[in-house]
């Protein structure tokens, strides 16, 4: 079975459907996109609601996005999600967003309606979510750094930190000019966080992140074996709570270092869950693929299946 398609498989529909019973009318669009785990949850759930659909990974090119677009319409594609490099290409191509991605700044769940390609974000409510889920917190009140606040995965976070009603954020990224204009919108939108924007090499950082309640990893650094951590231990105090939205592997050296500090840890599988069953809403109104999801998840990263 074909594991990855590419956006040539949107030709025609015989094609892409060719050996399988049922068509492909969702998918995750990325690049790379084979390490993805979107199919693994969502395939799970539109089998157990009756839905005569199937769920593909679809390796889109950089700059690719609007003909991919263009082609899941003209094929009756439902939607898809979106995932790295393309969120911020993802909310151009779109005719309508939801004020919840222009306020993230990013999409990465399309819908295509009749009338127009609409773009949503569930990666921040997903994100929020998983904390409340995996610590037993809420966001609000709490002190929250965020390191690779550059990236879209780093933007949404802060922004949905911000909308939450944190009372600190601590930025962290390899050039500071990404965070100027991330801080300035975060202040347009009325936070009253204190926000304070930090390269990884300032000499402030240490004592930055132990004043904090919520470290969280949205940079790509622990990905690769051999990575190191993306932050140092003099970052790390008992008691902390560590989020690294990289779930594969499941323990990131930024975690086995934390756990080691005695922190309290969770990775990005729950944040992958949360912002699944929201994006799932978006298409199918009214569903609740939430116990599916996290069963089919649970199953896959245990090996078993």
């Amino acid at each position: 079975m074909k594991q990855v398609y590419t956006t040539r498989d949107l030709a025609a529909r015989a094609e892409l459907d060719a050996g399988f019973g049922k068509p492909a009318r969702l998918a995750v669009l990325g690049w790379p996109v084979a390490h993805s785990a979107s199919p693994r949850m969502h395939q799970p759930a539109l089998d157990a609601l009756g839905i005569d659909a199937r769920y593909i990974r679809l390796e889109v090119e950089p700059g690719g996005v609007p003909e991919a677009f263009a082609r899941m319409r003209a094929l009756g594609f439902i939607g898809c999600n979106v995932t790295v490099p393309h969120k911020f290409d993802a909310l151009a191509a779109c005719d309508e967003a939801h004020p919840g991605a222009r306020a993230l700044g990013a999409v990465n769940t399309v819908r295509f309606d009749a009338d127009a390609t609409r773009g949503f974000n569930t990666d921040g409510p997903g994100f929020a979510r998983a904390i409340e889920d995996d610590f037993g917190v809420a966001l609000a009140g709490l002190r929250v750094a965020i390191a690779g606040a550059g990236g879209g995965a780093g933007q949404a976070i802060a922004s949905q930190c911000a909308l939450s009603g944190v009372r600190g954020l601590v930025l962290v990224n390899r050039s500071l000019e990404k965070l100027g204009p991330l801080v300035a919108k975060l202040r347009q939108a009325g936070s009253e966080a204190e926000i304070r924007a930090l390269s990884f090499d300032d000499p402030s950082l240490a004592a930055q992140c132990l004043d904090c309640d919520l470290i969280v990893n949205t940079s790509s650094v622990g990905l690769k074996d051999g990575d190191p951590s993306v932050l140092s231990e003099e970052c790390l105090r008992p008691g902390q709570m560590v989020y690294d939205t990289i779930y594969q592997p499941p323990v990131t050296p930024m975690l086995a270092q934390a756990a080691a500090c005695g922190c309290r840890t969770s990775n990005g599988l729950s944040m992958l869950l949360h912002q699944g069953v929201l994006a799932f809403q978006q298409w199918f109104p009214g569903a609740d693929p939430l116990e599916t999801m996290r069963a089919a998840l649970v199953h896959s990263s245990t090996g078993a299946g």
